[in-house]
């Protein structure tokens, strides 16, 4: 087992077919899989810093409103709904000299850059009000620069290999460079109120987005410049992109989400990441929270180190422990297997946080973080992979154009409208908990609930979604069965 694991850590970044006869989209170049990797960089770090500056919107240094913070994050993500399946439409349906995807991830990635850093050029001392609604129009604005970046690049990583297991490496490799933005980004909760290096808490958030504009635009372009998609020059059935023709296609819009829909392996994809991914973003700040509040009685100064570092830490064993282990177990025993029981092992974390948050021994913060990592670790890896076998699967059923583009909207709609609707629900249950964002201390009661709350909500969502990925039923032998009729219908990879 100990052999097998090593050798498959050795192929998780290998550059060249093992086999003479492999075809060449099969296997992916190490420099491509880097490239991939900085655009899920970017879609890791954009809600990273997002989840940041809305904490200081809660606390002192803005004093917003609890609620009205996660309407700001919340309520943006809703316009998704009509964006993303466009967008998927008119990738799937372009025809340009430099492929379906690419044009829309350099634009996509310029025009979020500039409105990130836009947006949060806010001004503490104008009125709660104008800060909210400036804030919200703003985010609807980066939602949608966000919707041409991140659509196209999900659907260029599910068309860039055709094979079963090098999808997973594919997914585990970006994944891994994915997790890179969760832990550089916890220790803006150090950085951020530190007076030597910014005059407030506010001048920090501004100056930081602008950084992270620039970021956005140098890591967000190289998908674009580097990677490399299906030959899609003689693909048959597309619909020419025009301003009209898209208005006019909104029948086919509709009818391939019905398609997708109709899709019962995907369907149960999307509901199981919904669960895992919205279970865990309904609590993601509380562990902020309990740490300060709960640990180290409202000490900011105190707590900064261990707020920063526990996520980071957790990124850090999720990108080099965790992803090697799960992208082993799903190319030895199949996907389906290893979502279980590394969702299984995740729970045992979530558990272990009761113990391990300890005022009397801050040190056992670490102890679930080993279980824990399994649970994000394996969620997009592998669900992500199985998303481009169920492409595969939806050219069987009803042909050409393959629709890339509307799987990873589809699906990246669900997480995103769930992730909106989480963070609208964490604001709504701190405030019905008594958190209070202009009080240094909390009440013992309000503490007791969040740390309820921390272990429950993904404890529960996890256990939901291995029931409903247990009869999963595209696994490798009938992934290749599909992959062996497409080669023979249209005479190609």
């Amino acid at each position: 087992m100990l052999k097998c694991f090593i050798l498959n850590i050795s192929s998780f970044f290998k550059t060249k077919p093992m086999i003479q006869h492999t075809k060449s989209r099969e296997s992916i170049s190490l420099g491509q899989k880097a490239a991939f990797g900085a655009g899920h960089l970017i879609n890791n770090l954009i809600p990273g810093i997002l989840g940041v500056f809305v904490l200081f919107l809660k606390t002192s240094a803005f004093g917003m409103d609890p609620l009205l913070a996660g309407f700001i994050v919340g309520v943006p993500r809703l316009f998704d709904a009509i964006t993303d399946p466009v967008m998927g439409y008119i990738s799937d349906n372009t025809d340009s000299r430099w492929g379906r995807r690419r044009p829309y991830i350099f634009i996509g990635a310029l025009f979020t850059g500039i409105v990130f850093a836009v947006l949060w050029q806010i001004n503490e001392h104008n009125t709660e009000m104008f800060n909210f609604w400036y804030l919200l129009l703003f985010s609807i604005v980066l939602i949608f620069g966000n919707t041409i970046f991140s659509t196209p690049l999900i659907a260029l990583g599910y068309e860039m290999t055709s094979d079963y297991k090098e999808r997973t490496r594919l997914m585990s490799f970006a994944n891994t460079i994915g997790q890179l933005a969760w832990m550089f980004v916890p220790f803006l909760y150090i950085l951020i109120p530190d007076n030597r290096y910014f005059d407030s808490q506010p001048d920090a958030v501004r100056n930081i987005a602008l950084a992270a504009g620039i970021i956005i635009i140098i890591l967000g372009v190289l998908p674009a410049i580097f990677c490399r998609g299906i030959d899609a020059s003689k693909m048959e059935g597309r619909t020419p992109i025009t301003l009209s023709n898209v208005w006019k296609s909104m029948g086919q819009i509709v009818n391939g989400m019905k398609q997708t829909f109709s899709n019962k392996p995907f369907v149960k994809l999307c509901i199981a990441t919904f669960l895992v991914f919205n279970g865990f973003q309904i609590v993601a700040e509380f562990g902020v929270f309990i740490i300060n509040f709960y640990m180290f009685e409202g000490d900011w100064v105190a707590s900064k180190w261990w707020i920063a570092l526990f996520p980071a830490i957790t990124a850090a064993y999720t990108a080099f422990i965790a992803i090697p282990i799960i992208n082993w177990m799903a190319n030895t025993y199949g996907k389906r297997k290893a979502f279980i029981v590394a969702t299984l092992i995740a729970i045992v974390g979530y558990i272990l946080k009761w113990w391990g948050f300890d005022p009397e021994n801050p040190y056992l913060i670490f102890m679930p973080i080993p279980l824990m990592a399994f649970g994000m670790g394996c969620l997009f890896t592998l669900m992500m992979s199985m998303t481009a076998d169920v492409c595969d699967l939806d050219e069987l059923q009803n042909g050409m154009p393959r629709k890339e583009g509307t799987f990873g909207a589809i699906y990246w709609w669900m997480i995103k409208v769930g992730q909106g609707l989480a963070l609208v629900l964490s604001g709504l249950i701190l405030k019905l908990l008594g958190y209070s964002a202009t009080t240094v201390t909390q009440t013992p009661e309000a503490l007791l609930g969040m740390r309820i709350t921390d272990i429950a909500f993904p404890v529960i969502t996890s256990l939901l979604a291995i029931i409903v990925m247990r009869n999963y039923s595209l696994n490798e032998k009938k992934a290749k069965e599909i992959k062996e009729t497409l080669i023979k219908r249209r005479g190609t990879l």
